[in-house]
Order: structure tokens, then sequence, then C-alpha cells
């Protein structure tokens, strides 16, 4: 094995420990990255790795690619096709069965807690209501705590957990769920096949990659919203705008052109979801499924009519723009500070994360009893489409403690599931139905207890309780700015349109929202009402913090990369962020070589150099991956027993052979069993290199070497150095190398200072060298 020293000389010795031990790289930098992998809820995940998503061009794969025929290409797209509709048609099953379970439930719940309050028994109504969501928050957080710790695996725990939680009366959405949902079963199905389950059919061998899989579990979270919203083309565009981790913002364009068939089959996937999403909604319609009616899935269908608008409601758009920027990063900025406080709970233990979440359901069912006895009884209007008040079944005219003809408006929306609670917001012809201090009540609790609840350890969302604390936004806005002379938005709309801002000033999408929001409210002249307090918000919402979701993750440590480059990154090199000890290989190495090295690191890459023979100099042949290496150790095929015989070691091996497998457990080198003569053998690494690896030269800008790592989607890039006569490889860029706290950990000085100075002169953009 070869160890560059920081002259750029190397050992060429195979042996003694010593000389293994020697560091590659300049005495100053860092030996570890030391990036937090601590999650928020205190789960006890893995570190972090990235996917091998670019094609190992080695020989192995070469020959396999040129034997196949159009037989095999026509299975491969076929596969391809056919796993899409699965997904779609899996997915929306689990979400309309998701919706099904949750309408019943809460619907059974508030049914019996409001006819124990028509008996006059109160006391017997509360401790029903609360204890029912005490069980069911409990439920949700057990399996979540005990089953799927980080929400992973099959994906079972989070669909009933979500159904628990949603149930539970706390202030949680099930999309992000959903997400999660249609990404396992994705996953799942994109797994190659199984030779545990005897799931070994050739066709499904083609799928034993992280690209396909990576393009599989795209389409499984579009599919997720789609099923989540009944917004197939808004669920396209959130997988592509935010799920897809290698894809900015302004790559989007870029990357339907590159990719448009990934494009094409998740547009497949999400209208797969809403045909079978529309089947099973017919026969609901006609009373068949329980309590689950109109509102069960969500569709705000509450702008069927035309409206118009004119430019005197252009102000008080604006306003909600501003404001929603505002009230939007002032929520992500407290819902950060309440989860890094959570993050210290969960940490002592499950029996603490169990201990928060009955709290905060016990809290939050004293809140949403207790509130509405605030609140004050209206009259029931006249014109009322459907029974008020409200009694023996689940309706939006609550009665509570109200007299016969009466309903309390306040308990209306409390007292209520999240979508029939939007869906009251929403309506139009309902401006005298709630008043302005029960809107602005409804408000602050949407805003508290949606905080408290997200971090609680069960399977929660984020979108639908930001949708409804924009939404009572939104219409107090109206109560206060409505009624003016020459003005035709009602509450309703300004209901809408404070959901709008606040999504986009907590989340800080535009396309996709606009499109989701279009789709849940079924009408398409809200577009340029909608287009505008998105960008406002978001615009505003972008000078205080990030979006919520790049918060949550920066506080778990997840080494996301974000779509722009930071100024400072224009000032370092490539090499002045490498760290190491680097250990590159020969072309031809020794069995005990690889496996002290392999056993002594955690590197999945290593460069694979060449001697030349005439010039005694050293050449890079390419880049060798770590799962090959195990899987070479563990054939043992290749092996030779001295290091001068000729090349060829690979004919013996396909590439199914070294086909990533799925989630299931991977062989690792403490599993092999070498035996002292074998170690003292060789083995030719030239067939299993990828001999054209994407590289970088040292004096390269770190913001052009981003652009370049996170358009490409590159676990590795190797650095090379600008002067021929050194060695062949600098260092390996990874994903971590690039995050901030590893760059400016080893910058402290430019942190401080001239840092914090460009911030201030140079606009943080999304320039594309």
């Amino acid at each position: 094995m070869n160890r560059l020293s920081p002259d750029g000389g190397g050992d060429d010795g195979n042996d003694g420990s010593e000389s293994l031990a020697s560091p590659l790289l300049l005495p100053q930098r860092s030996l570890i990255n030391s990036t937090s992998q601590v999650a928020l809820v205190g789960a006890n995940v893995c570190p972090i790795e990235s996917l091998d998503y670019e094609i190992a061009e080695n020989d192995v794969f070469k020959q396999d690619w040129r034997s196949r025929g159009k037989k095999q290409m026509f299975q491969y797209l076929f596969m391809k096709w056919s796993l899409c509709f699965l997904v779609g048609l899996i997915v929306s099953v689990i979400g309309f069965f998701n919706n099904l379970a949750v309408e019943n439930i809460a619907g059974l719940k508030f049914v019996v807690t409001s006819n124990m309050m028509l008996a006059g028994r109160f006391k017997m109504a509360f401790f029903v209501f609360s204890a029912s969501n005490l069980v069911l928050t409990l439920f949700a957080t057990l399996i979540t705590a005990f089953i799927a710790p980080a929400a992973a695996g099959s994906g079972i725990p989070e669909v009933v957990g979500s159904i628990s939680a949603v149930s539970a009366s706390l202030v949680v959405g099930k999309a992000g769920p959903m997400v999660h949902t249609g990404a396992c079963v994705a996953s799942l199905l994109g797994q190659g096949g199984s030779k545990k389950y005897g799931l070994t059919w050739k066709w499904l061998r083609f799928f034993k990659n992280d690209r396909d899989r990576r393009d599989l579990v795209t389409c499984g979270s579009a599919a997720g919203i789609a099923a989540a919203f009944r917004a197939p083309v808004g669920g396209v565009l959130f997988a592509l705008e935010e799920m897809a981790s290698w894809y900015g913002w302004l790559t989007i364009l870029i990357m339907l052109l590159w990719r448009s068939a990934l494009l094409w089959r998740s547009f497949f996937a999400t209208a797969v979801v809403a045909i079978v999403l529309r089947a099973l909604i017919d026969v609901c319609l006609s009373g068949k499924c329980g309590l689950f009616g109109k509102g069960g899935l969500i569709m705000f269908d509450v702008y069927s009519a035309s409206i118009t608008y004119h430019l005197t409601d252009v102000p008080s758009v604006l306003l909600l723009g501003v404001m929603g920027g505002i009230l939007g990063s002032f929520y992500n900025f407290l819902l950060e500070k309440v989860l890094r406080m959570y993050n210290f709970i969960n940490e002592k233990g499950t029996v603490y994360k169990i201990l928060l979440a009955c709290l905060i359901s016990l809290f939050t069912s004293c809140l949403l009893f207790g509130v509405p006895w605030l609140g004050s009884c209206q009259p029931c209007p006249p014109d009322a489409l459907e029974a008020c008040p409200t009694i023996g079944r689940s309706g939006n005219y609550k009665k509570f403690q109200c007299s016969s003809g009466h309903y309390n408006d306040l308990a209306s929306l409390i007292f209520n599931t999240n979508d029939d609670a939007i869906r009251n917001l929403f309506s139009r012809n309902t401006d005298s139905e709630f008043h302005a201090s029960s809107v602005l009540v409804f408000f602050l609790i949407c805003c508290v207890l949606s905080i408290l609840s997200y971090g609680i350890v069960a399977p929660v969302g984020l979108f639908v309780p930001v949708i409804v604390t924009g939404a009572s936004y939104g219409r107090f806005v109206g109560m206060l700015f409505g009624g003016r002379p020459h003005s035709s938005l009602n509450h309703g709309l300004y209901a809408v349109l404070g959901a709008a801002s606040f999504l986009g000033g907590s989340m800080r999408m535009t396309v996709s929202l606009c499109v989701i929001l279009l789709e849940l409210t079924n009408n398409l002249l809200l577009l340029p009402l909608i287009m505008l307090v998105l960008l406002i918000s978001k615009t505003v919402a972008d000078a205080f913090n990030g979006n919520i979701y790049d918060l949550i993750m920066k506080a778990k440590g997840f080494p996301y990369l974000v779509a722009h480059t930071e100024p400072y990154m224009r000032q370092l090199t490539v090499a002045d962020v490498l760290s190491g000890p680097l250990w590159t290989f020969h072309g031809v190495e020794k069995v005990g070589t690889i496996v002290h090295v392999l056993r002594i690191t955690k590197h999945n890459g290593f460069p694979v150099v060449d001697e030349c023979s005439q010039d005694d100099s050293r050449v890079l042949y390419g880049l060798i991956l770590r799962a090959h290496l195990v899987e070479l150790l563990k054939r043992k095929d290749g092996f030779m027993s001295t290091s001068a015989e000729s090349r060829g070691g690979g004919v013996e091996f396909s590439a199914a052979d070294f086909a990533k497998r799925g989630s299931g457990t991977r062989d690792t080198i403490d599993d092999l069993e070498i035996s002292a003569e074998e170690m003292e053998m060789y083995v030719d690494l030239h067939p299993f290199t990828n001999a054209s690896p994407y590289t970088v030269v040292e004096t390269m800008s770190l913001a052009k070497a981003l652009v370049l790592f996170r358009q490409l989607g590159l676990r590795h890039l190797l650095v090379i150095p600008k002067i021929t006569n050194r060695s062949p490889v600098v260092g390996i860029l990874t994903r971590h190398d690039f995050m901030p706290e590893h760059v400016l950990g080893l910058h402290p000085l430019l942190f401080r200072s001239r840092w914090k100075r460009l911030r201030l002169q140079v606009p943080r953009t999304f320039s594309i060298f």
C-alpha cells in the first residue's frame, strides 16, 4: 500500500505497522470530522453515510453492460414503470385507510364526548376525552420508541403511529409520515430481490444500485404527498423541490432536462394515487365508511365558484405576505429552541421520551377541552348547510355548553379534527360565523400546541399544523381588513392566503406549495394571489433564518448540502479543507495490507495508484469502493501467490457479485475469515477499480467544488495536485468536508472576522460557476 507524505513523496513498503500509521496530510489539518450525528429525539441512529450514485465504471461493469441485449433493456425499463405503478397503488391504499382510521377514531371520540356533555356529565366527558388522547399518544410513542426508534423499517409503525397521534387531537399532521411511508414502500420494492425470502427473479437484480433506488424513493415521496393532499402535481413538484437530496432549487430546471424519465415516472406514480383515491372516495360517499365522509381526505373544495379581486386588494395581500414571513420565521425560531430542549430530555432515556409525550397529551387535552368554555354561544345561521348544532355525530357546529339552537364558535374550531378546522376557516359565505377573538385564540393555541407536539417521539408531520395556523392568522387579518368598500375578498379567501404566507415563511418552498394549495382549493383563479404571498413571505423570512427542514436537519447533524454556496467558500481552495489520513492501494496489493487498512479505517473509497517502471513515478489509476474490497476478500477467487502474476482476476466475477444489497445486513471486514497464508497473497484491483472517477485540481475554489459535488450527486471527489511531479492524489473530498461546521472549525479566524464582514457585503446567491 502507498502512503502519501506531506511533501508528496511516498513509501513503497507493504509491511511494517509503523509506516502504515503515518498520516498523509499536513499536521495542522484535522484528522477527524466530528460533525454531530445525534438525532433530536434522542434516537440511537447510525452515522450518516452518503450513497454511491456514481456508476463505478470498472472492467466488470463494462463487461456486463456490453453483454446486455434488447431483452435485458426492455426488462429494465418495464420493471422501472411497474415498480412505480406498485408504489402509487400501495401508497394510495395506505393513505386512504390512514384517513379512514383517523376520521373514525377521532370522530367516535368526539361523538362520545359530545353525548356526555349533552347529558350534563362534563367531568366524565373530560375524563373520556383526555384518557382516550393519552392512550392514543402512548400507543404512538411506544410503537415508535421500541419498534422503530428512527421511524424506519417497513413503514408499518409509521402508519399506525401516525393514525394514533393524529387521532389523539395533537396538533400534528399526517403528510410528513405519509411522505416517509411512501419512501419506505419504494425502498422495500427497490431492494432488488431477497435470497432470504426466495425473491431471486433476475428482473429484480437490475435495481441493486443506489441510483435506481434513489429514483424510486423520490417517486414514493411524491406519491406520499399526493396521497396526503390529493395533489398529484404538487406531489411531483414537492419531491423535486425538497425531497431529492442533491437537487437544488435553481437546479430543478436542469434536473428536468437531465432526468426527464424520473419526472415522468414520478408523475405516473402520483397519477395512479389520484385515480385510486378517487375510486375509493366514491365508495365512501355512499355511506359505507362509517364516520368517514367529505371531511376525510383533505380537499378543501371551497372556491369552486368564480371569485374576483381588484387592485385595491393588493395592499392587504402584501401585508399578509410580509406578516406571514415574519411569523413563519419566528415560528421556526421557537420550534428549533423547543426541539433542542426536547433533545436534552430525550437523551435521558426511553422513559423520559414517553413521559414527555404523555405530558404534552394531557396539556393538549386540558387546553382543547377548557378553552372553548371561554367562547361565546352564537345562534345557528338559518342558511347552514348541515344540522346546527351538531348533536350525536361529528360536525362543524359544536354545541358544547350552549343551549338549543346555538353553537360555540371557538369549540367548532378547537374541538374538531385539523381537517375540519381548516375547512371551516377556508369556507366562504361564513364571515359572521366566527368572532375575531375566537379566531385569535385559536391561532395562538395552534402555534403553541404545534410547536410543543412536533418534538415528541411519534410519527408526526408539520405541514397540516402550519396550514391550520396560517389559515387562522389569515382569517383574523381578513376580519380586521374585510368589509372595506370595493373589496371582494371574504374571510375564507384571507384564510387561504394566510395559510400560503405562513407556509412560505416557515417551509420556504414556492412552486410546490403554490400548486398544492391550488389543488387543495380546486380553483386556478387563486394563482396570482397565492404566488404573490408566497414570494413575499419567503423573501421576508429568508432575512431572518433558514427554512424549518434545514434547521431540523442541521440540529440533527445530517450532512445536508444546501443549494447555495457561502461567501467564505470562494476564499478557500479544496486543499484547505482536506482531512486525513488518506490511504491508497497499489494496483496489485497484498491481502494482509488491504485487511489491515479496512480494519483500522471506516473510509468507503480508496484511490488506486500504479508505479511507472520507466521513471519510478506514480499515476492515479482510479478509485475502488470498500464494499468491492470486502467482496473480493470474501470470494478469494482473485487471490494470487505473487504480485508478478498477470492481470485478469476479474474474469471469474460478474456485476451481480458486486451489486449493492438492500437494507439488510451487509458483510463487513470483521465477518471475514482469512488465514495467515492468505494474508501473504496478492489481489489485482484493476478490474474492480473505477478507472474514471471525478477529480478536481487542488487549487479549485471550495465554492466551485461544492456546485460540482452536489449537482453530480457524488460521494467521493478526488483532489489531484497542480504540479505533476508530486503524488498523483492529494486527498478525497466527501460530503462532510463541505459542511460549515467542518470548514469553519479548521479556519476559526475566517468565522470570527472576515466571514462576518463578507456576509454583510456579499448576497447569498445561487450562483453556478
